[in-house]
């Protein structure tokens, strides 16, 4: 059985989506950024961290741990503190192109394997009204880069290069050939 060392509904969805039969049980981690660290390596160390955390108390199983953030900029944009942090965000991604990162991590008692994706992803020039108008729905409070592709932000994003799913919050095809090789 895989568990998921995330609370992340969007990334239950996805898994559940692809048939991936697995129970969460989520990680409480320290996730900071350390002074020198790329933002592949970043997510890929919150990832392999939030596995570990739960690994511990299960170290028969096979857990998967992600973690996804966006940059821009070379700017890393987690969640937003706040309804200005996000309104921060949302100007700063407006009419740009930006990068979506997803650190995987899979740890079983035979070993880890790590690994990251990023999707590039073209967000059209939103006016503050529009920025106003999505923050005031709270969606993007939970999010990285302060919106969510799949919900009410779908109409800001005019193109994406690389895996949809990866955006979303977890990239499936990459978890999909990672368990392949356990």
């Amino acid at each position: 059985m895989l568990i998921l060392a995330s609370s992340s509904p969007r990334r239950r969805e996805l898994l559940t989506q692809a048939g991936i039969a697995f129970i969460v049980e989520p990680a409480d981690i320290d996730e900071s950024h350390r002074p020198g660290e790329s933002p592949a390596t970043f997510t890929q160390r919150l990832a392999r961290e939030k596995a570990e955390a739960i690994f511990a108390h299960h170290p028969e199983a096979t857990v998967l741990g992600a973690d996804t953030i966006v940059v821009c900029d070379e700017e890393i944009l987690g969640k937003p503190a706040d309804a200005q942090d996000a309104a921060r965000m949302l100007r700063l991604l407006s009419g740009r192109e930006h990068q979506v990162i997803t650190g995987v991590a899979i740890i079983t008692p035979q070993g880890t394997r790590t690994q990251a994706d990023t999707t590039t992803v073209t967000m059209r020039k939103i006016s503050e009204e529009e920025i106003q108008s999505y923050i005031a729905t709270g969606e993007p409070m939970d999010k990285a880069g302060a919106y969510a592709i799949q919900g009410a932000a779908a109409p800001f994003i005019t193109s994406i290069e690389g895996d949809y799913t990866n955006v979303v919050g977890l990239p499936v095809k990459l978890v999909q050939q990672m368990l392949a090789k356990i």
